[in-house]
């Protein structure tokens, strides 16, 4: 076999490699303890498949885990529950604040918070998100192996 053969039999491979992961997911490393107790419950650092397929057909619901892109910044994504979609009213305490807010959800919006409340930065800051900033759906725990889990979609209180 040829070194042409070769590289064309690699770049073919990376093509549909490349393909494969645009069009169906990705494998990511959940930083933080926003998320916890559902992920990085101890010292053990998560890494879940994400899923691009809900996003592309606009499958959210309440209470799935997505990945979006930050708010705050750009260059960041964080990882949060939807708590709210697109009518919803929702009740809401800002930080430091005892007193509840009604936050209505416009068309095209999501309202999402991390599990672990009081350590999160979600939609009690910053409010409603844009769909249009939606990545990703987190469907599975994919390591470490003693954690492995189907993730459900599920609104914490």
């Amino acid at each position: 076999m040829g070194i042409w053969c070769r590289v064309k039999n690699l770049l073919f491979g990376v093509a549909i490699g490349r393909t494969v992961i645009d069009t169906f997911g990705s494998v990511a490393r959940v930083d933080g303890i926003s998320m916890q107790p559902t992920f990085n419950p101890n010292t053990t650092v998560d890494f879940v498949f994400l899923s691009y397929i809900p996003v592309r057909f606009d499958s959210i619901k309440r209470g799935d885990i997505i990945v979006a892109i930050s708010p705050r910044n750009p260059n960041e994504t964080i990882i949060k529950r939807v708590i709210g979609v697109e009518g919803d009213v929702v009740l809401s305490k800002k930080k430091n604040n005892t007193s509840n807010t009604r936050n209505f959800i416009p068309r095209g919006y999501y309202w999402i918070e991390g599990d672990h409340k009081g350590h999160t930065y979600d939609s009690t800051s910053f409010g409603p998100i844009s769909k249009g900033l939606v990545v990703a759906k987190v469907s599975v725990i994919i390591w470490p192996p003693s954690r492995w889990q189907l993730l459900q979609s599920q609104v914490h209180k």
